[in-house]
């Protein structure tokens, strides 16, 4: 009888998780792209998840083995709405581990990044290789269902985006979070 645990996911996995919560206007932006996203072929070894509002859940699958992790969301950096962003998140949220907040039902991208070294040490599992975020700048985020026109404009091409980021070999090369510059939309 073997004691070893389950066989180890295999190394080389993308996952594309759309995050936000459909009932805050703008914050669906993420939700609605992954949505948009299954009616298109993907590479093999892609997985596209709505995560919603489940940060802790997400928070755990990424360390699943995954090679690369895109998080698709509402992202609020200054811009003109409907603007995209591609910000490359690899090195964690910010204020480190320490800095997450955990309440299960605020759990931004943010605290998400920030909670992988924590947790990863307390699995053993390893951290994505790659994080990048598929950031829009949003136009509304009060309660109300539906995206605003510039952030709605925006999701069809968040969706290429995203295409062309899984389909590349490494992917685009991404600015740091602080000095991200807007890939498209309302500059």
């Amino acid at each position: 009888m073997s004691t070893a645990g389950p066989p180890a996911a295999p190394r080389g996995r993308v996952l594309v998780a759309g995050v936000g919560n459909v009932f805050l206007g703008d914050d669906g932006f993420g939700v609605e792209v992954v949505r948009r996203l299954s009616a298109h072929p993907l590479p093999e070894g892609v997985e596209v998840v709505d995560t919603g509002v489940r940060g802790l859940h997400l928070a755990y699958r990424m360390l699943d083995g995954y090679r690369t992790v895109l998080l698709v969301d509402a992202t609020a950096r200054g811009g003109a709405p409907g603007t995209l962003y591609l910000v490359d998140a690899t090195g964690g949220g910010p204020g480190g581990p320490g800095g997450a907040v955990l309440d299960g039902h605020r759990m931004t991208p943010d605290t998400v990044l920030a909670l992988l070294d924590t947790l990863s040490a307390g699995t053993g599992a390893d951290r994505p290789g790659r994080v990048l975020v598929v950031g829009c700048e949003p136009a509304r985020t009060e309660e109300g269902i539906g995206l605003s026109p510039p952030v709605e404009a925006a999701v069809e091409e968040a969706v290429r985006l995203v295409l062309r980021t899984v389909r590349e070999d490494g992917g685009p090369r991404t600015a740091p979070p602080d000095a991200a510059e807007p890939v498209a939309g309302n500059q």
